[in-house]
């Protein structure tokens, strides 16, 4: 498998549809292009399509509900299992209570998982990192990287 991207891989880079921050959804969300939450969604969210459908949670978004998007930007909390089949991003603020499957994983300073890292792939079959969130916000792999 070579290192090139195709076109469908790569994140989309507009907007089509924003939850402002003081709207609550409750039921699923299936969506195509990029999504932004700034709300409340008390439900299952979904990237239909091609592989450039791109979910962004800022810092004010809360999501109870499982995440299965191809590329993720998180900044906020989650409560479900999630799931980035092409990439995945937690930024500073980002919070998740669940497992997270991903090809590929960015996390940024601050950031917390609780749950599982797992990297999905041919090359990481049985890859799993449990991690365990410990006082301060910091991560706890017990030594596993």
């Amino acid at each position: 498998m070579s290192g090139i991207k195709k076109q469908s891989d790569k994140p989309c880079n507009t907007i089509d549809t924003l939850i402002g921050v003081n709207t609550e959804i409750k039921g699923d969300i299936n969506f195509n292009g990029g999504l932004r939450v700034d709300g409340r969604v008390v439900g299952d969210i979904i990237g239909d399509g091609d592989k450039s459908s791109t979910l962004v949670l800022s810092e004010h978004a809360v999501v109870k509900g499982n995440v299965k998007v191809p590329h993720l930007v998180i900044n906020g909390r989650i409560e479900g299992n999630v799931s980035g089949a092409e990439g995945v991003e937690l930024q500073a603020q980002a919070e998740i209570i669940g497992d997270v499957h991903y090809r590929m994983i960015e996390m940024a300073l601050g950031a917390s998982v609780n749950g599982n890292l797992v990297r999905e792939g041919a090359e990481a079959k049985g890859s799993v990192t449990p991690l365990k969130t410990v006082a301060g916000g910091e991560n706890d792999s017990n030594g596993k990287n």
